[in-house]
């Protein structure tokens, strides 16, 4: 499962895909400060572990240079203790705004042409087919046109999801389920969130580094920006030093703890694990140009062109590393993570004029957005 389900978007009352039709983010109605009756609603919108039910939360906000930081619940049922900034989570697929970003490096480096087909540095990997059709950029905003797996656990069920939590996963046998049917439409031609994208995008930067791409996102991101609690796991199942619990309401009703979990079907897509902290820094760093050039940052704030839409009709929604979602007049740039337990939000108006970060642990396999919504309700009043 890992990173694989995190396909879900900022799921809040308002118009998504904004349209980057130039090089640069559209203009955001301007943040006001934080209030007191703001933090009050804000500690209400992420208190409320019913709706959907979580056994804790925690939100950092910066709404023009004024703070907040409120938690709810505990990080472990069992001894109660309360939720702390530095606890490590399991951050889904917040792991792809990570790889995009040494992706975008190694371009801006001119070790990778984001137009040249993926069978240029991945040879005898995916049928010639695929491997001549799709592009580094394809991969990137999800538009490849990869086939559906076939031959991969069922994950439906949480106690299916128990079941297959110690399976081991080579990436190479991951990408070997997605080659067994044609493309389902033209690369470049329609939108489709898929992990397996970024599983071929670590790839290519493990070819290109003659390294393991966790050790280039360390020597390139982590290490330079000091995020001291962020680390890709690989096949260690376990979270180690102070964390906070996932869990998972079996369909008897009774609760399973699911934090120890191999990750390794998320390789690459949806290992990452984190802080609400180190996310806060990274986020900073990632949008006020200390890790990209600007010809490269560019990229992340640019969508598609308005032909390309998803499968569903609506607008494409996915740049070259992030998504978009505008609500009340503010537009949000950013990325959701999820896996079995554990549930990221990760956004920011272009200026950084108002940012957060939300990360929860609901027990349902799946759930709708109602804290997400609360939340960014109260950010974008």
């Amino acid at each position: 499962m890992g990173g694989c389900a995190a396909g879900a978007l900022l799921a809040v009352a308002g118009t998504t895909g904004v349209r980057a039709a130039a090089r640069t983010a559209a203009p955001t109605r301007a943040a006001a400060s934080t209030t007191a009756s703001d933090e009050a609603a804000l500690q209400a919108a992420i208190s409320d572990l019913s709706h959907p039910p979580a056994t804790s939360a925690q939100l950092r906000v910066n709404r023009r240079g004024d703070r907040w930081y409120g938690t709810a619940g505990a990080a472990d049922i069992r001894s109660g203790r309360a939720v702390r900034p530095d606890d490590r989570f399991r951050a889904g697929s917040v792991t792809k705004a990570f790889v995009a970003t040494v992706v975008l490096q190694l371009w801006a480096e001119r070790r990778v042409e984001l137009d040249a087909p993926i069978g240029r540095y991945l040879p005898d990997l995916l049928p010639s087919a695929f491997a001549r059709r799709i592009t580094v950029a394809h991969l990137l905003h999800h538009t490849s046109g990869l086939p559906d797996h076939r031959g991969i656990p069922d994950d439906s069920t949480p106690e299916s999801v128990l079941e297959h939590r110690w399976d081991r996963w080579t990436p190479r046998e991951w990408v070997e389920t997605v080659t067994h049917d044609p493309l389902k439409f033209a690369p470049g031609t329609a939108q489709e969130y898929r992990g397996i994208n970024y599983v071929l995008l670590a790839l290519i930067i493990e070819k290109l580094t003659a390294h393991p791409y966790g050790q280039e996102i360390q020597a390139r991101v982590l290490r330079p920006m000091g995020l001291t609690r962020t680390l890709l796991p690989g096949q260690d199942p376990r979270l180690h030093g102070p964390h906070i619990h996932g869990y998972l309401r079996m369909t008897d009703g009774s609760l399973r703890d699911v934090t120890v979990y191999n990750q390794s079907s998320a390789w690459g897509e949806g290992e990452l694990v984190s802080t609400v902290d180190d996310l806060f820094r990274f986020q900073h760093a990632l949008f006020s140009g200390a890790l990209l050039p600007p010809h490269a940052l560019d990229k992340l704030f640019t969508l598609p062109p308005d032909s390309v839409r998803t499968l569903d009709g609506s607008p494409a929604r996915y740049t070259l590393g992030l998504q978009t979602a505008t609500v009340n007049g503010v537009t949000f740039w950013g990325k959701t993570g999820e896996t079995a337990g554990y549930r990221t939000r990760m956004f920011a108006t272009r200026d950084l004029s108002l940012r957060f970060v939300l990360s929860y642990t609901p027990t349902p396999l799946t759930t709708q957005e109602e804290m997400t919504n609360r939340v960014v309700a109260v950010l974008t009043a």
